[in-house]
């Protein structure tokens, strides 16, 4: 089979497609046939070697995809050969094959889903839903502001803060992708860039505020979502896609009786909640069936342009999500 094989740190460049042994399962593994593979921000940070998920060299990059399951072993009871899944794994989904524990919470496949949309669906939603549910315990009614909207994370969280039954305000800087967002479900949307969104948010809340902030971007974006947050408001902080933290000013943080909530989906059941994760196995594909969250993908790129899509991502080109399609024989 072939692989996208990281042997050194570096620059997307430094990604090479390899030829690698078919896997075999072992009695409590499966083998899925890789249709395609999402691309997310961690797997651009975790090939130059500044995620803090750091793998051995040499590795496979990839954390989901989707396919169909080639072979099963023996004490595998679920699952059978032929049946179409969603998968993540740390790292490995870069390839026309993987092998997952017979225990991998996989989701099935939704009815009229390409694999490209399954591809792109695990990490967005499950981010999304941990953020706004467990984390920003969201409420029918209430004001969410989505920073970064036009992205995998963000435009999934949109979707579902429309799911909710909340007022759903959008940000981004370019406006042909917030039209997307629009379209998606985001009942206002903002261009950061020509527009003051503390200003926009606050008028359209008749001064009230945000309750409920999800920020993907860090930075100075953060920085004014304090101001555009409400009385008690969550702030949720997703990641840092501006390229690093921000400093948090502690007096809007007091006065406003805010709540700074770091969201880690997968850390936060290994460490804290495991039976939190029964949601993403249950509740996930309730959602996934129902059309939310349903991933919008607006780039697709063969396995020998894996360093095409990490640049497309990096560029801000994307909208929703790209993926990598395999061609496995």
């Amino acid at each position: 089979m072939r692989a996208i094989v990281c042997d050194r740190l570096g620059e997307p460049s430094v990604l090479r497609v390899e030829e690698r042994p078919l896997p075999e399962p072992g009695p409590v593994e499966i083998v899925v046939k890789v249709g395609a593979a999402g691309i997310n921000f961690p797997d651009i940070l975790t090939v130059a070697g500044a995620y803090q998920h750091k793998p051995a060299l040499p590795f496979i990059p990839g954390i989901e995809g989707a396919g169909t399951i080639h072979a099963v072993g023996r004490e595998v009871e679920r699952w059978r050969p032929g049946d179409r899944v969603m998968f993540n794994l740390r790292p490995g989904a870069f390839a026309e094959y993987v092998k997952l524990p017979g225990t991998s919470p996989l989701l099935p496949l939704p009815e009229g889903w390409s694999e490209a949309e399954g591809a792109g669906f695990r990490v967005a939603a499950q981010t999304a839903y941990h953020s706004l549910v467990h984390r920003g315990q969201l409420k029918s009614g209430e004001v969410l502001l989505v920073h970064g909207a036009s992205g995998g994370v963000g435009l999934a969280a949109v979707q579902l803060g429309k799911h909710l039954g909340a007022r759903v305000i959008a940000t981004g800087g370019d406006d042909a992708r917030l039209a997307i967002v629009k379209a998606k479900g985001a009942d206002e949307v903002v261009n950061y860039r020509t527009s003051d969104f503390v200003a926009v948010v606050k008028g359209l809340t008749g001064g009230a505020g945000a309750n409920v902030i999800y920020d993907p971007v860090g930075g100075e974006v953060l920085e004014k979502s304090l101001r555009a947050a409400a009385y008690g408001a969550r702030l949720l902080v997703v990641g840092f896609t501006s390229g690093g933290p921000s400093r948090i000013m502690s007096n809007h943080v007091l006065i406003k009786g805010l709540s700074i909530l770091g969201v880690r989906a997968g850390e936060t059941v290994q460490r804290l909640s495991p039976e939190l994760g029964r949601d993403y196995v249950e509740e996930l594909p309730r959602l996934a069936a129902l059309g939310v969250m349903r991933p919008h993908i607006s780039h697709r790129f063969p396995m020998e342009r894996v360093a095409d899509a990490f640049q497309a991502l990096l560029d801000r080109k994307v909208v929703g999500k790209a993926v990598i399609e395999m061609a496995a024989p």
